[in-house]
């Protein structure tokens, strides 16, 4: 068996790699720029100069602290018209935008020049100032500078994000007709017309036939991918060794807000499944026992009805029975202690003894299913065991009605119950996002909902990676158990 449980855990390793490359896919194709985020979510607690976004100096920090300066892996299979320092360009939807130009050119050259005229024409355009055109001229009200220089910026702004090759002519005709409106507006001619002309220049002098051969472009180490796995030694540790990256919503490292909030949700999770097997397989044996008798249909009735009522609806059920000054005011609303006496101080004892009121009522919701689902299981299983032929040659051999049961049947009929625990354990990481909610439980429930409703891409991420590592860790524990409970399993 340990030979066995070390072959499976050295089959992690790739799987593990599969989960953390599926997760840096989804993480590098997540919508919006995540230093456009981050920033703003620094921005939110700093002085109003922050508030208003972080400096060119901060985007760019943050940008190379994230790894978004360096190619996204150790390789990259491309055509030979296709730049390989692409990746340095910061914005990626001006990056989509010159990807998508080379496959209909093929000219990176004329690409690259095109790209930094327009740059050229933006920071002119940065340059223009409302007021002093006021100013110098006093028949021109601010908000009319202000629309046309507003304007000329929105179509810049277009250019560097779009290939249509039938938008942008509508842009550059946009664009001639705020040159010819508006006066002010006449420093942006000569930069227009660089870009006017180099535009030109990809389609009079394309190599499209360069985008038909493929080529193999090689980065080493210096990647994206290599730094979110394995970080870079200096202030990123990377995902093996728990650095999850930065939230989103609050600029925080995510291993330093998730680890609690993991632990509280991973402790409900696993106190209630060990009270849902401890329960039920007793009760499935006995119905199992029991088969077709009065206490069997009716056992089965309430199972039936608990396994059919949602945990929401419980749960409001029993806050308003049991935590209602109305009726029974005998636990807690909400929350896991009360922050006006818990001492962080206390003894585990202590600790455990004053949660545990604000616990109950949780773990019976986080119960009362769970149970339910695995006794009807449980005697499925158990009578289909008991219809076996070694059964029936044990009880021709005198044996006991309990002896039969509980060591001949039982160990048998424990296979499917297994089963779903390999099954139920990888959820114990994201807790249950309703109970949480409803007793405003600080776990990782709550907290991947607030993700979700934020967008923070890390999170939701770093949730879906540590589920794909408990479930390989299920199913192992399961297959060890089809081990210990059935003699006639063995892995050699």
């Amino acid at each position: 068996m340990f030979k066995y449980a070390l072959k499976r855990i050295l089959t992690f390793i790739p799987m593990l790699i599969a989960i953390s490359l599926l997760s840096f896919v989804i993480s590098i194709n997540a919508p919006g720029d995540p230093v456009e985020r981050l920033s703003k979510a620094a921005g939110n607690e700093g002085s109003a100069e922050q508030q208003s976004g972080a400096s060119k100096k901060i985007k760019q920090e943050l940008r190379k602290k994230l790894g978004l300066d360096l190619p996204i892996f150790y390789l990259s299979v491309t055509d030979l018209a296709a730049s390989d320092t692409l990746y340095k360009v910061q914005d990626k939807y001006h990056k989509a935008n010159l990807e998508a130009l080379t496959h209909q050119s093929g000219n990176w050259p004329a690409i690259s020049e095109y790209y930094l005229s327009l740059i050229a024409l933006q920071k002119a355009h940065q340059q223009v100032d409302a007021k002093e055109i006021v100013a110098n001229d006093t028949s021109l009200s601010l908000n009319t500078v202000n629309e046309a220089t507003n304007q000329f910026g929105f179509e810049i702004g277009s250019l560097l994000e779009t290939s249509d090759k039938t938008l942008v002519p509508l842009k550059f005709e946009k664009m001639n007709g705020l040159l010819q409106n508006h006066v002010f507006l006449s420093n942006l001619k000569a930069p227009l017309f660089n870009v006017k002309q180099s535009r030109e220049d990809l389609f009079t002098n394309s190599t499209r036939w360069k985008t038909y051969i493929p080529t193999i472009s090689w980065y080493g180490g210096k990647n994206q991918y290599h730094l979110w796995l394995l970080g870079n030694g200096k202030d990123r540790k990377g995902l093996l060794r728990g650095d999850f990256g930065i939230s989103y919503i609050d600029s925080q490292p995510i291993e330093s807000k998730i680890w609690q909030k993991v632990g509280i949700s991973f402790s409900l999770s696993i106190i209630s499944i060990f009270l849902a097997y401890l329960i039920s397989i007793p009760i499935g044996i006995y119905s199992a026992y029991k088969k077709d008798s009065a206490a069997d249909k009716g056992m089965s009735l309430v199972l039936f009805v608990l396994y059919s009522m949602p945990s929401f609806f419980v749960a409001t059920l029993l806050l308003l029975q049991f935590a209602n000054p109305d009726n029974l005011s005998w636990f807690p609303v909400s929350g896991i202690q009360d922050p006006t006496i818990f001492d962080p101080n206390w003894s585990l004892w202590m600790k455990l003894k004053h949660r545990m009121p604000f616990l109950i009522l949780p773990i019976i919701t986080y119960t009362y299913g769970s149970f339910a689902f695995l006794s009807r299981i449980m005697r499925v299983g158990m009578i289909d065991v008991v219809s076996q032929d070694y059964i029936r040659t044990a009880r021709a051999k005198g044996l006991g009605e309990g002896k039969v049961i509980l060591k001949h049947a039982l160990r048998n009929s424990l296979l499917p119950v297994i089963t779903v625990f390999a099954a139920i354990f990888p959820m114990a990481i994201g807790g249950s996002i309703i109970i949480e909610v409803i007793f405003s439980i600080p776990g990782m429930g709550v907290e991947v909902l607030n993700s979700i409703l934020n967008y923070d891409y890390p999170m939701i991420i770093t949730v879906f990676t540590l589920s794909g590592f408990l479930t390989m860790v299920g199913y192992l524990v399961a297959d060890l158990l089809y081990a210990v409970v059935d003699p006639r399993i063995s892995y050699k």
